[in-house]
């Protein structure tokens, strides 16, 4: 078998839908757009939810309630077996992660996690760790440090006028 011989697997390959080649071949007339109206135009989209105008069902309903996600810490995942990158001995912090690309986009700090196997001894520093990557780290004769979760700034108050 060479390259030439090699075909798609019988089902793989559809036929492009011929629009517009009359009555007989199925889409033709309203080229399979149905009847008149803002969807039969070219160019058409609405976006989605609305409804002709109506309130849409999403603004109809209330919106009561407590939602814990709001007050979620959400950290960066970084498995230990992306640490083994690093030389013996390093210390590895939010900033080594950021520029070897383990750690990328906004968040409220890193997380170790305990997925695979450390094979050098490091002093890991981040924001939150697993128990099982913080006893990975230390049975390798490693240190894990904590730093402290960044949190939104208060807002500050405005001086008082005299």
């Amino acid at each position: 078998m060479r390259l030439h011989d090699l075909k798609p697997r019988p089902g793989a390959k559809h036929r492009r839908k011929r629009l517009g080649q009359g009555e007989a071949s199925g889409h033709g007339k309203t080229s399979g757009r149905g009847g008149k109206g803002q969807t039969a135009r070219s160019g058409s989209s609405i976006r989605i939810g609305f409804e002709g105008g109506q309130m849409p069902l999403i603004r109809r309903i209330p919106k009561r309630g407590f939602n814990n996600a709001r007050h979620t810490t959400r950290y960066l995942p970084v498995n230990l077996d992306d640490l083994n990158r690093f030389d013996d001995g390093a210390r590895v912090d939010e900033a080594a992660l950021r520029t070897a690309g383990l750690a990328n986009g906004g968040s409220a700090g890193i997380k170790i996690l305990g997925t695979g196997d450390l094979t050098r001894k490091l002093t890991v520093s981040a924001h939150a760790f697993s128990a099982a990557a913080k006893s990975k780290i230390e049975a390798k004769g490693g240190t894990c440090e904590i730093v402290a979760a960044r949190k939104a700034a208060p807002a500050q108050p405005a001086p008082a006028k005299p």
